[in-house]
């Protein structure tokens, strides 16, 4: 199984603001120690630094999405308890390299600032957003996000402690996790991830 999920991490944080900043000045020229470049950075001076400034002006739009996803998910950042008053439900227990992951099956379609997929990192009894993911029912037409990735996720039975079987009917499911005995929670088709 394949999973891309988007990282929440300082370089994301710092991208951010970097385009941000060169929006706001205007220039993607950089300033060196001269104090009047600094006044008045003028255009790139070689191709390297133009081919830097397109690229950034290409990820701006991904950088504000991810940025506006972020704001809109910060009350979950050490908060599983208001992901899960929300609506989010455990989908897997931790997978390495991802984490855990919540699905709000509520939430359908796409909005940078409802992702239907939180992920989380644990640390004793803390927990920490680490991730997000868009799913849908198929893989979309147009992308969702510049420049997205896709994964799957086969249509599978969960259970209420983060154990799930692959199933490709709700029908298949037993009332009890065939590994752990937890209570079945719900069923979900063939998802695509996003990210």
């Amino acid at each position: 199984m394949r999973r891309i999920i988007v990282a929440l991490s300082a370089a994301l944080l710092i991208t951010t603001a970097w385009v941000v900043h060169g929006a706001t000045a205007g220039s993607t020229g950089m300033v060196g120690s001269n104090p009047s470049a600094a006044a008045n950075p003028g255009p790139p001076t070689d191709n390297r630094t133009l081919e830097r400034g397109l690229r950034i002006a290409k990820l701006a739009p991904l950088a504000d999405q991810l940025a506006r996803a972020r704001l809109a998910t910060a009350k979950y950042a050490t908060s599983l308890r208001a992901a899960k008053a929300d609506g989010y439900q455990i989908i897997t227990r931790m997978i390495p390299d991802m984490g855990w992951h919540f699905l709000n099956p509520t939430i359908q379609g796409f909005d940078v600032t409802k992702p239907p997929i939180l992920v989380y990192e644990r640390r004793g009894r803390s927990w920490q957003l680490a991730a997000f993911e868009w799913v849908f029912p198929t893989k979309p037409a147009t992308p969702p996000l510049p420049g997205a990735t896709y994964g799957s996720f086969g249509a599978a039975c969960h259970y209420k402690d983060g154990t799930f079987v692959f199933t490709s009917s709700q029908a298949d499911c037993a009332k009890r996790s065939p590994h752990t005995g937890a209570a079945f929670n719900f069923w979900h088709p063939d998802l695509v991830s996003c990210a």
